[in-house]
């Protein structure tokens, strides 16, 4: 297996769907809700770990979705408050590769394998070359690799 860790955002480290009125938020074009999700794991923690992963010959990376409400300039607006986002919460994190793709891209045609965790179940049973875990089995099976 391909020694590669990849994140979703959305439902997997970054709290999405917790921000009020998300939804009608994203309908409207307005990408705050991106940059304002709160965190679903302890990014101390997170951080350590992938760090160590890194040290340990893994390369990391995110791989996340657009908006389904897409255009040209709200995919701008989209892609630079999830940057955001990452540089506000893991800002000691060098990620090897940041992938914000069209939503519904099967993400394994972009990553090639390793490890991915997301919160969709339909990108999980996708994913080829690697194992997908669910977002609550974050920093056990990176405890378990680094």
């Amino acid at each position: 297996m391909k020694k590669a860790i990849w994140f979703d955002m959305d439902g997997t480290i970054a709290n999405l769907y917790g921000v009020e009125n998300w939804l009608d938020k994203l309908i409207a074009k307005d990408a705050s809700p991106y940059k304002a999700a709160t965190v679903l794991v302890n990014m101390n923690s997170l951080a350590k770990a992938l760090h160590k992963a890194q040290a340990n010959g893994y390369t990391i990376g995110i791989i996340s979705w657009l908006s389904k409400n897409s255009t040209p300039d709200y995919d701008k607006k989209v892609t630079a408050a999830k940057l955001a986002w990452l540089k506000k919460h893991l800002a000691s994190v060098k990620w090897d590769a940041i992938h914000i793709v069209a939503y519904g891209t099967n993400k394994a045609n972009v990553c090639g394998g390793g490890i991915l965790f997301d919160d969709e179940i339909a990108n999980r049973n996708s994913w080829t070359n690697g194992k997908a875990y669910n977002p609550t089995d974050i920093m056990e099976v990176l405890n378990s690799i680094a």
